[in-house]
């Protein structure tokens, strides 16, 4: 099983990587794909890939954090998009939940990182919360894109078709499978097969019955897999291959990674 989306630079996690990939490993969850938020965690990201063949990473400027990013530092992802563990740009997007960048800044970046992405055919990583429409709207001005995931998609199940219907893909963590999460397990329902991903978000979103764990890891996504599964009536070893097969179609990664 694939974590499209963890933050394996977090202290969290770092500090305790051996034993989280062991955890990992143990769950059958082999390869995993690391988010780098701003160009410092992008270079820490291509650095801990380097030394574990089985992690891959995708790199950008994360909304939260461009209100600090510098005028260069989208030239700088461009330039890092080169390294073989790169596999995409992002996460990038809009935030509305939060105040940590004004909103036309956040703009002025994302449509920097999908010009980006654009010029250099790779799909995009997009973190979208309390934003859906104005995201959309930003990303029909770049129809030439090569793929998308809305990562931890959290929204309504209309959020859910709008998204579909304009060709991206779904990501689901363990916020899928909180008790009173109906609606968004109604949105992974309606998701097509080959449009969802399973993810963490690690250290972030604790799966049930793991929430009382506060740090989230990759090992945890099969807790994800598995709510997947009962909303599809399949069994955890179908969905497994179904978003193995949809991570390497979306990301062009190898088999073997």
């Amino acid at each position: 099983m694939i974590d499209s989306h963890c933050h394996l630079t977090d202290p969290r996690l770092r500090s305790q990587l051996d034993d989280v990939l062991r955890r990992a490993a143990d769950n059958n969850v082999n390869r995993m794909i690391t988010i780098g938020t701003n160009v410092a965690d992008a270079r820490d990201a291509i650095e801990l890939c380097r030394a574990h063949a089985n992690i891959r990473c995708a790199i950008g400027i994360h909304p939260n954090y461009c209100q600090d990013a510098q005028p260069g530092d989208v030239g700088t992802i461009r330039q890092l998009q080169s390294e073989p563990p790169v596999l995409a740009v992002g996460e990038m997007g809009l935030d509305y939940h939060y105040d940590f960048a004004d909103r036309a800044r956040q703009r002025q970046f994302f449509e920097a990182q999908l010009a980006l992405a654009t010029e250099l055919r790779r799909p995009v990583v997009i973190h979208c919360r309390e934003a859906a429409e104005d995201t959309l709207a930003v990303m029909r001005g770049f129809p030439n894109l090569t793929g998308a995931v809305f990562h931890c998609f959290t929204g309504s199940v209309s959020e859910a078709r709008q998204i579909i219907a304009a060709g991206y893909y779904l990501g689901f963590t363990g916020a899928v499978t909180f008790k009173k999460n109906d609606e968004l397990r109604e949105a992974a329902r309606i998701t097509p097969r080959d449009r969802l991903l399973v993810e963490t978000d690690s250290p972030y979103l604790s799966p049930e019955p793991m929430r009382k764990q506060k740090t989230n890891e990759p090992a945890f996504v099969v807790h994800v897999a598995q709510t997947i599964a009962d909303v599809w009536g399949v069994s955890l070893e179908e969905v497994d291959r179904i978003t193995t097969e949809n991570v390497i179609r979306l990301f062009g990664l190898t088999p073997a990674c």
